[in-house]
C-alpha cells in the first residue's frame, strides 16, 4: 500500500492516527493541505467514494462561524466549494491508498484502521 495521510499537523485526531500508524510500522506519507493546497479533483474524487457528507464536518468552529447563507442549500457541489475555501472542514485524517484510488478512510478509530488495513493487506 501506497497510503497518504491528508490532514493538518497540529489535530488532536490526526496524532492519534499518526502515532497508530507508527505503532503498527505502516509507512505513509503525510500532506497539509492547509499548506500544501488540495486540488478540487482530489475532494470530488473523495466525495464520490465516501459520500461529502462523510467528508464534511459539521460539528466544528468553521462550520459554526458559516452565515446562514453559506450553510444553506448545501449538496455536493456547494460542500466541496467550502471545504476548499475552509479546509478546516474536512473531517480529518483522511487516508488514501494511493495505488488504489477507491481505498480512502475518513475519520480515525482505531478499530476500523486495523479492519481497513488487515483487509487491504
Amino acid at each position: 500500500m501506497n497510503i497518504t495521510m491528508y490532514g493538518i499537523p497540529n489535530c488532536n485526531t490526526i496524532k492519534k492516527a499518526r502515532d497508530w500508524l507508527t505503532a503498527q510500522n505502516i509507512p505513509y506519507h503525510f500532506h497539509d493541505y492547509k499548506k500544501q493546497g488540495l486540488e478540487k479533483d482530489m475532494l470530488q474524487s473523495w466525495c464520490d467514494t465516501v459520500g461529502w457528507k462523510v467528508l464534511l464536518n459539521q460539528r466544528g468552529t468553521t462550520w459554526r462561524k458559516l452565515s446562514v447563507e453559506d450553510k444553506a442549500d448545501l449538496n455536493a457541489s456547494k460542500a466541496i466549494e467550502l471545504m476548499l475555501i475552509y479546509p478546516s472542514m474536512i473531517k480529518r485524517p483522511v487516508l488514501q491508498d494511493m495505488d488504489h484510488k477507491a481505498l480512502v478512510l475518513v475519520g480515525f478509530e482505531e478499530e476500523k484502521y486495523a479492519a481497513f488495513f488487515k483487509a487491504h493487506s
